[in-house]
């Protein structure tokens, strides 16, 4: 039981405030030959599972028309971070569903957006109801 505590130790990390449906990057740490670099997976969250050191999530994501899901503990030192890209709205916890769904599949979105330009000057503008106004009716 040794080794469960090596792993698990004390995870200096804050919980990542995350649910299903949002859209995350998972930058992780990849080992090759004495080196180690970050790689990142982007998708979906479809599913949170667990609790304490043994939590994980799994996030799918569409490659090249190929649906490539992973699963990551959330208390591994293999995770660096988790970035939050867009929260999603749903109503179910576990989003299998996605595995059928064919193409690109979007989940309604919770995030307004940062900022709204303002419209052209000619289209900022009311335009005039249309009709005869009263000045052209009145010619004799």
């Amino acid at each position: 039981m040794e080794w469960l505590k090596l792993v698990h130790e004390a995870s200096t990390k804050a919980a990542a405030a995350f649910n299903p449906g949002d859209e995350v990057r998972v930058w992780f740490r990849i080992l090759e030959q004495g080196r180690e670099r970050l790689g990142q997976f982007e998708g979906i969250v479809i599913r949170v599972r667990g609790s304490g050191p043994s939590k994980t999530f799994t996030v799918r994501r569409v490659t090249y028309g190929e649906g490539v899901e992973r699963v990551f503990p959330m208390d591994s030192k293999m995770v660096s971070r988790i970035e939050v890209l867009r929260r999603g709205t749903v109503r179910r916890s576990r989003l299998y569903f996605l595995r059928s769904a064919i193409g690109k599949t979007r989940i309604a979105s919770t995030d307004e957006p940062a900022e709204i330009l303002p419209a052209a000057q000619g289209a900022a503008q009311p335009r005039a109801a249309e009709g005869p106004s009263s000045s052209e009716t009145s010619q004799p």
